[in-house]
C-alpha cells in the first residue's frame, strides 16, 4: 500500500498562556479517508499546521506508518509524502496556473523545458475532475477557481497523505463529489490517505471512513462514520444538541419551509424595485465578456440568490455593483436613480456590500477595527469635527458599540483587523455595512470557510437585514446556503429548486440554459 498512515500522540501546544491543544490524539489509518470537526478554536489548525511542519508541537509524538518522525518545516513533511490544501491560498498572484504547479515541486532545473512541462501538465489535467487554463494568471482566478488550484497542486505532487482543509466550500454539489469522490478513489485504491477539515456533515456522512471532534483544544471523541449521525457530531462540535443552539437564538429560521418562502415572494412581488440591471454586460480583466446583457430587479425585503460555478462571471458582476471595476455596457438603477457604484452614490443611495474574500476586497488589514468601521463615514459627523479632523473618540465609541452587537471577538477596536480569525473579520465587516439603515446588501459568499457558530450567526444577520426591508442580492457557490437562505434564485423558484437541477446548471451541464427571474431573462449558464 502507497498510502501513508499518520498517528499523531498526546499533541500539546500553547502560545502565550493559551492552551490551544491539550493532549489530542489522532489516529489516521492507511488508504482511509478521516473527518476531523471542530469549531473555530477548536485546534483543527494548530493540529495540522503541527503535522506540515509549520508550527512544532510543544509535546507529543508523530508517528508516520508506525514509525516516529520529526517534522521541523515542511521540507520534512514534503519528504515523508504529506502535503495540505489550506484554507488560505498559498498562490504566486503574479504567475501563470503553470508555473504554480511547476513551483510546488519545489526544485526546477536551471533550465525549463516548457514544450515537454506543458504537454505533462496538459495529460494531468485530462486525469483530473476539473481543470484551468494553463495559462490563465492566477490572479484572474476566482476564489472557486483558486481553491481547485490549490487542490491540484497536491494531486500533481502524487503526495501520500494529504489534508484538505473546507476543500469543497465553493465548488458546486457535482465538483464536491467529484473531488471527494476522486479522493475517496485514490484511498480506496491505498494510493493516498486524506485527513478532511469540513464543516458539511453531507461530505462527513458521504466520504469518511471514521471521523474525530475537537472542542476547545480538546479531544471530544472519534469513531466510525457508520457508528454515528449528524446529531451526535453537532452535540459534540458545540457541546449541545441543535435545538438547544435554537432556543439559545444561534440558529435562526431553520425552520423556514416552502410555503413560507412563496408567502414572502407574494408579498415582495409588490414591493419596491430596489436594484435593476438592464442588458448590463462586464469584461473581465483580459477582455472577455464575462456577464452578457444580464438583467434582473430586486425588490425590497427579498434574498435574491445568485447561482453559478466561480469564474462565471459573479466575480466581476460584484465589482462592478460595488465600483471595482467599469460597466462595459448596459445600465443599473438603485430606487429608480441612475447608478454608477461611486462612493456618493453608495453612501446616499444606502447600498451596503460583504464583498468576497472580504479581508483583502472590504478591509485595511494592517489598521485596526475601528479605522475598519469608520472606512465609510471617516468624512462624516460624529467622526469629523473642525474641518478634516478626526475625532478618534467617537471613532472608538461608535466600534465598541458595533463589537459588542455583532459580537466580534476579541472586542478590541485598537487591534489589527487582519490578525482575527475569518469569522470575526466578517462580522467586522457586517457591523460597518449593517450599522446602519440598508435599501441594498451586496453578499458574495459571505460564509466561506467559516466555522458552524460563525455560520449561523452571519446567516442570522443576513435574514435580520432583509426582514427590515433591505434588499440582498447573495452570490454564492455553495447551494446549501442558496437553498437556505434566497426566497429567489437566479435559476428556478427557491422553492421548487433541486439541488441536482441547480447544479448542473451552475456547471455549465444542460445543453441550453436561459435563467429567468419573474418571466425576464438573465443570462445563460456561462455568462
Amino acid at each position: 500500500m502507497r498510502a501513508l498512515g499518520v498517528e499523531v500522540i498526546g499533541a500539546t501546544k500553547s502560545f502565550g498562556a493559551f492552551r490551544a491543544l491539550d493532549d489530542v490524539t489522532l489516529k489516521v489509518m492507511p488508504g482511509t479517508v478521516h473527518a476531523l470537526l471542530g469549531e473555530n478554536g477548536a485546534g483543527k489548525s494548530t493540529l495540522v499546521k503541527g503535522l506540515v511542519g509549520y508550527g512544532v508541537l510543544d509535546h507529543g509524538a508523530i508517528l508516520a506508518n508506525g514509525r516516529e518522525v520529526h517534522i521541523a518545516s515542511p521540507r520534512d513533511a514534503q519528504a515523508l509524502g504529506i502535503g495540505m490544501v489550506y484554507q488560505h491560498f498559498t498562490l504566486a498572484q503574479g504567475l501563470s496556473v503553470e508555473e504554480n504547479l511547476l513551483l510546488a515541486r519545489g526544485s526546477l532545473p536551471w533550465k525549463i523545458d516548457w514544450a515537454a512541462e506543458r504537454a505533462a501538465l496538459d495529460a494531468f489535467m485530462r486525469r483530473m475532475p476539473f481543470r484551468l487554463a494553463l495559462d490563465a494568471p492566477v490572479s484572474s482566478l476566482a476564489a472557486g477557481e483558486k481553491q481547485k488550484l490549490e487542490i491540484l497542486k497536491q494531486l500533481y505532487l502524487e503526495q501520500k497523505f494529504l489534508i484538505l482543509d473546507e476543500p469543497t466550500s465553493v465548488l458546486t454539489p457535482q465538483e464536491a463529489d467529484e473531488v471527494l469522490g476522486l479522493m475517496r478513489t485514490l484511498a480506496s485504491r491505498g494510493d493516498l490517505s486524506v485527513l478532511m477539515i469540513t464543516h458539511k456533515f453531507r461530505e462527513v456522512m458521504a466520504y469518511a471512513d471514521d471521523v474525530t471532534v475537537l472542542r476547545k483544544g480538546r479531544l471530544v471523541g472519534t469513531c466510525a462514520v457508520a457508528d454515528t449521525n449528524r446529531e451526535q457530531l453537532a452535540a459534540w462540535m458545540m457541546g449541545t444538541d441543535a435545538s438547544e443552539q435554537a432556543r439559545e437564538g444561534l440558529v435562526e429560521d431553520a425552520g423556514d419551509t416552502g410555503a413560507a418562502r412563496l408567502a414572502r415572494r407574494a408579498c415582495a412581488s409588490d414591493a419596491p424595485v430596489r436594484l435593476a440591471l438592464s442588458k448590463l454586460s462586464v469584461v473581465d480583466d483580459r477582455g472577455h465578456a464575462v456577464v452578457r446583457e444580464a438583467s434582473l430587479k430586486l425588490r425590497a425585503g427579498e434574498i435574491l440568490g445568485l447561482a453559478g460555478v466561480s469564474g462565471n462571471g459573479q466575480k466581476e458582476l460584484i465589482e462592478a455593483l460595488v465600483g471595482q471595476r467599469r460597466v462595459h455596457s448596459g445600465e443599473m438603477s438603485v430606487e429608480g436613480a441612475p447608478y454608477a457604484a461611486t462612493r456618493e452614490q453608495m453612501t446616499r443611495l444606502r447600498v451596503f456590500a460583504l464583498p468576497e474574500e472580504p479581508l483583502r476586497n472590504a478591509c485595511v488589514g494592517g489598521m485596526s477595527v475601528a479605522e475598519n468601521m469608520a472606512l465609510r463615514d471617516f468624512d462624516r459627523a460624529p467622526l469629523r469635527r473642525a474641518g478634516w479632523w478626526l475625532d478618534r473618540r467617537a471613532m472608538r465609541a461608535r466600534a465598541e458599540r458595533l463589537i459588542a452587537e455583532f459580537n466580534v471577538q476579541p472586542p478590541l477596536p485598537e487591534r489589527a483587523i487582519g490578525t482575527l480569525s475569518g469569522g470575526n473579520v466578517q462580522r467586522a465587516v457586517l457591523a460597518r455595512e449593517l450599522g446602519q439603515p440598508v435599501n441594498v446588501l451586496i453578499v458574495a459568499n459571505p460564509v466561506f470557510g467559516l466555522d458552524f457558530a460563525s455560520v449561523a450567526d452571519i446567516h442570522a444577520r443576513i435574514l435580520a437585514a432583509r426582514d427590515a426591508g433591505a434588499a440582498v442580492l447573495l452570490v454564492s457557490e455553495d447551494l446549501d446556503e442558496l437553498l437556505e437562505l434566497a426566497d429567489r434564485i437566479v435559476v428556478t423558484a427557491a422553492s421548487e429548486a433541486d439541488r441536482v437541477v441547480l447544479g448542473r446548471h451552475m456547471a455549465g451541464h444542460e445543453d441550453e440554459v436561459v435563467h429567468y427571474v419573474a418571466g425576464t431573462a438573465v443570462a445563460h449558464a456561462n455568462a
